[in-house]
């Protein structure tokens, strides 16, 4: 199909979704269309990779899409917002240079300014200040390439990012961060890694491999700790972006099944299953990211070129003959109000990142919830709120977790799972999370009908060559294979529900950073 006539499909799809308010079948957008049913399903599977939007399963077994009446682009952004992006990005870019060079520059003029009027006032107050024009010229840290050196970091690529220091011990030597870039994070925090899409969704594939290419929303909900409405739309987009099927299981159950993805030579090794999400924790989110030391550093450097600033009218003035507005006004005003601002802007930050680290907590408890939920629900047993707080609070012994927050998580779950909620004879609230078994079940279910796991070029099922003697033994041993998955434990989908561990955003990136650097390399050496 060419480029025009999709486009005029996708256009079609668009106009019949409008009038169908977001929500319809196939045979639905058919009608409205006048396309043939066959296009119509492939538009709309590619319409849930660009649009919000889920997949949903009538009484009749009917595939219903849902999309937002609002036909709404995923990741839309205005215009104006990415011109106003780009803008406070190289104001930003600016900001950082100009503070570097202030908080350094300074620094050193201090430093030379305060070593000049010892020495002036050790000659009995020499205002023609003898020892400034010779103290300037001995190596010290204006013109020393060491310090210089190790301010810039002429290795270190332009625009390369800074997580942090745990990231930083994780480099090569090679790889110094220069301390331009601590001390950007001590004002404004550590690099945050952006990753892209495909880096996002290669661990989601890596699972939909190892759970031979058939995955379910609650399986989904199980590795990335968000919500069942998130994990549907998000079901949705990987379907349309690597050519899905949806399918509906014996018992009703919407399961999705990437054959695509199973094809492969690397017969039937399959990879190793991505940690569930409370294997996944967020740490903290940290002020500046820097260590300890480097802070200190910083922030002795910027309170020296305070204290020298404010005391120069008293202590470097008279000792040097300085005087006049310049003097006061470069020497004075403008380091007292940078320095009180290089204090100032992290200590602003500090609520912002508070913010964001109750947001984290919540996000951690909700997927230390998970697996004890997960756990329950596979074992047939009820989830009291009582017996989940006090496994949340276990496993997050540093957090302080109110019952009354695990109380609504469970609230929330049960309401979009499903679940059921019954009273025990002593009045305690008891959920009993079927919809989970149900939904891992379907997928099991379909995994042996479908058996995606055997799509690879070097296992052969049929061959025209095949005499009847070959083919019933070919057949014989498939049909052992199959006797003996079906007797596989459930639970082994729910890994180590006994422990948590965490996981630092960079580790997202951390592969193809280091595969560019790689390529850098070698490239450097080839010219």
């Amino acid at each position: 199909m060419s480029t025009l006539a999709r486009a005029e499909r996708a256009s079609a799809l668009l106009t019949a979704l409008r009038r169908l308010e977001g929500r319809a079948t196939v045979g639905d957008v058919v009608t409205e269309s006048g396309l043939p049913a066959e296009e119509v399903r492939a538009g709309l599977k590619t319409l849930l990779e660009s649009h919000r939007g889920h997949l949903e399963v009538s009484e009749a077994g009917e595939l219903v899409y849902d999309f937002d009446p609002a036909l709404i682009e995923r990741g839309h952004e205005p215009r104006i917002a990415r011109v106003m992006r780009r803008v406070n990005k190289g104001l930003a870019a600016a900001f950082k240079a100009w503070i570097v060079i202030m908080l350094v520059v300074y620094f050193v003029v201090f430093v030379v300014l305060v070593v000049a009027a010892l020495v002036a006032s050790q000659r009995g107050g020499d205002s023609k200040g003898g020892g400034w024009g010779r103290g300037r010229h001995r190596g010290g840290l204006p013109l020393d390439p060491v310090f210089w050196y190790w301010i810039w970091g002429p290795r270190w690529r332009l625009g390369r990012p800074y997580y942090g220091h745990r990231w930083e011990r994780s480099l090569g030597t090679d790889d110094r961060v220069p301390f331009y870039k601590k001390v950007f994070a001590f004002v404004f925090g550590p690099d945050r890694p952006r990753p892209t899409q495909r880096q996002l969704d290669r661990r989601k594939l890596r699972l939909i491999r190892a759970r031979s290419g058939v995955l379910t929303p609650a399986e989904l909900v199980q590795h990335t700790g968000s919500f069942f409405d998130e994990a549907k739309e998000e079901m949705a987009r990987l379907l349309g972006a690597y050519d899905g099927e949806a399918t509906v299981s014996p018992d009703g159950e919407l399961v999705y099944a990437f054959p695509e993805l199973m094809t492969t030579v690397r017969g039937e090794r399959r990879p190793t299953e991505p940690p569930p999400s409370w294997l996944r924790l967020e740490p903290p989110l940290e002020l500046t990211g820097n260590s300890a030391g480097a802070n200190t550093l910083i922030a002795g450097m910027n309170a020296f070129t305070l204290v020298a600033a404010a005391s120069a009218p008293w202590f470097i003035f008279p000792r040097l003959g300085l005087g006049g507005p310049a003097a006061f006004f470069g020497l004075v005003w403008v380091p007292v109000v940078f320095s009180v601002l290089f204090f100032a802007v992290p200590l602003l930050r500090m609520m912002g990142v508070r913010r964001e680290n109750r947001r984290r907590g919540k996000r951690n408890v909700r997927r230390v919830l998970l697996a004890h939920v997960f756990r329950r629900a596979l074992r047939r047993e009820p989830v009291e709120v009582d017996v989940a707080h006090a496994f949340v609070q276990d496993k997050l012994p540093d957090a302080s977790v109110p019952a009354r927050t695990v109380q609504r998580l469970v609230d929330t779950l049960a309401s979009q799972i499903g679940a059921e909620v019954e009273v025990s004879d002593d009045g305690r609230l008891l959920y009993r999370f079927r919809g989970i078994e149900t939904q891992l079940v379907a997928a099991e279910r379909v995994r042996r009908t479908l058996r995606l796991d055997e799509r690879t070029v070097d296992r052969i099922v049929f061959s025209t060559s095949d005499d009847s003697e070959a083919a019933g033994e070919r057949d014989l041993a498939l049909f052992d294979e199959k006797i003996a998955s079906e007797t596989t434990d459930l639970s082994r989908y729910v890994p180590e529900v006994d422990r948590v561990d965490f996981e630092h955003e960079y580790e997202l990136v951390a592969f193809d950073e280091a595969l560019g650097r790689g390529e850098r390399r070698r490239g450097a050496g080839a010219r």
